[in-house]
């Protein structure tokens, strides 16, 4: 008996350790899920494509903006995706002497009753859109269908319209945004009625150049709002409002954070690491904003991606955004000029947080995250990189109902490619629970347009099923 317990406990610390070791090894994807509904239905996912290089026929690749709409009028809502196709590029890379082809694609998938069924079409390419990093949906000249607004990273803001009949096989008319022509870099673009006339107006920041370096980061380049008058693809209607001038400012999104009825407008700048606010003042048809530093108690954010929401229930909407230390929350004060409180979410450390989209993932009354991040390796191939590198993750942040407590993170899939840039929630298949719309870049031929369906079993599944079988390896958390 004396060597029969020495024997025993050794097993067991062996089989502990190698268990231990396993779990830690495991691949994200294929991790059996812990995340539950209140029911105690356990929560998965089944990755669809909606369009990629294989079903474009083409090297489509370096895929960022995303929006919806029922474009054509058939009752279904369509989506229009942008896509730089440019895999050399590298938004993290200084390269003053790297000139890029003009290259780019946008692309319109429509919509019908079934999720996984979606006629692609090219509506820009080429010099008409340069490296497109953006889209934004309106009814600019009052016909009664939506046009669009194209951000190219290269070059310019270009307005596309809607014929009206035979879309899918008809050339969209176009104009390129005339004070915008060679004007610099544009990443974001939104359209949206700012001074309750009924027209809808466009706004954009321009960040300078493609890939900004030192010199950019020196000087100031404009967030503006740009107007038209008459015909929308008459040079002589469009006219620019400069809202102000900053360092790298990327974002100049159209929300109403005061909830007074009219669209506010959300800056946030690279360069200064910080949020402004334009306060919608317009009386009578005259634009006219007041502007507002959003101040974060000891923290800072450039406000690339953001979405809102009031996560406290005191009737205020909320930032949530990337700030320096992971993914937050921005209490908004009762004042809009007093400091605001950022509460911390998560992180997905060390890979980035990119594309964020606010839902009610698990369907227990609160608001939960969906986030993508951005890998940094190469784009064309999985290289020498391993799990402690920046990789290509998807995960989701469930809130515990106390958005002020512990949010627990969800991972869903990480890869050593990958840039999940948007996210759109939708009950795609019309089953009771959110799936997700997103772009994917940086991880060509495996860029594009997919859907993530939400799966509820009653026993845990793996976490990830991938669409295809050919796929940037999946791999474990760091």
């Amino acid at each position: 008996m004396k060597y029969k317990t020495p024997l025993v406990s050794v097993t067991f610390s062996v089989t502990v350790l190698v268990s231990s070791v396993a779990v830690a090894q495991q691949n994200v994807g294929d991790t059996p899920t812990q995340a539950r509904t209140p029911d105690g239905e356990f929560i998965s996912w089944k990755e669809h494509i909606i369009d990629d290089p294989e079903t474009a026929g083409f090297g489509l690749s370096g895929s960022d903006g995303l929006v919806m709409a029922d474009i054509d009028d058939d009752g279904y809502e369509d989506i229009v995706s942008v896509h730089e196709s440019d895999s050399e590029y590298d938004s993290g890379a200084y390269d003053p002497d790297f000139v890029p082809d003009a290259a780019g694609h946008v692309r319109i998938a429509f919509g019908s009753n079934n999720p996984d069924r979606w006629e692609n079409i090219t509506l820009a390419e080429g010099s008409d859109a340069p490296a497109p990093e953006d889209a934004a949906i309106a009814d600019f000249n009052n016909d009664g269908f939506l046009d669009v607004v194209v951000a190219a990273e290269l070059s310019h803001l270009i307005y596309l319209q809607n014929p009206g009949a035979n879309i899918r096989t008809t050339q969209w008319r176009r104009l390129i945004i005339p004070m915008t022509r060679g004007t610099g870099s544009y990443i974001r673009v939104f359209a949206a009625d700012l001074d309750g006339d009924g027209i809808p107006e466009v706004s954009a920041a321009n960040k300078g150049a493609q890939r900004p370096g030192p010199p950019d980061y020196a000087r100031a380049t404009p967030v503006s709002v740009f107007k038209f008058d008459g015909d929308p693809l008459d040079d002589g209607s469009w006219s620019e409002i400069v809202l102000g001038r900053y360092s790298v400012p990327q974002n100049s999104e159209p929300i109403d954070i005061d909830g007074d009825g009219d669209l506010d407008i959300m800056v946030g700048t690279r360069g200064e690491d910080r949020l402004i606010l334009f306060e919608n003042i317009s009386q009578n048809g005259r634009m006219e904003f007041k502007e507002h530093a959003i101040g974060i108690n000891r923290n800072s954010a450039s406000g690339f991606n953001m979405e809102y929401s009031d996560l406290n229930g005191d009737e205020r909407l909320d930032i949530i955004v990337r700030t320096r230390n992971g993914l937050s929350w921005l209490e908004q004060p009762a004042f809009i000029d007093d400091v605001w409180n950022p509460h911390f979410v998560g992180t997905f450390s060390p890979d980035s947080i990119t594309g964020l989209e606010v839902a009610d993932i698990n369907n227990d009354g609160h608001t939960d995250i969906i986030s993508g991040s951005y890998s940094r390796g190469s784009r064309e191939n999985d290289g020498d990189v391993d799990k402690s590198d920046p990789l290509g993750r998807i995960g989701w942040f469930e809130n515990p109902g106390d958005a002020t407590q512990s949010w627990t993170r969800h991972d869903i899939s990480r890869r050593k490619r990958g840039m999940f840039d948007k996210f759109i929630g939708r009950d795609l298949d019309n089953d009771g629970d959110m799936d997700f719309l997103a772009t994917r870049g940086n991880s060509a031929p495996f860029d594009g347009v997919i859907w993530l369906e939400q799966k509820r079993t009653s026993t845990p599944q793996a976490a990830f099923e991938a669409a295809r079988s050919e796929e940037s390896d999946e791999m474990p958390l760091p």
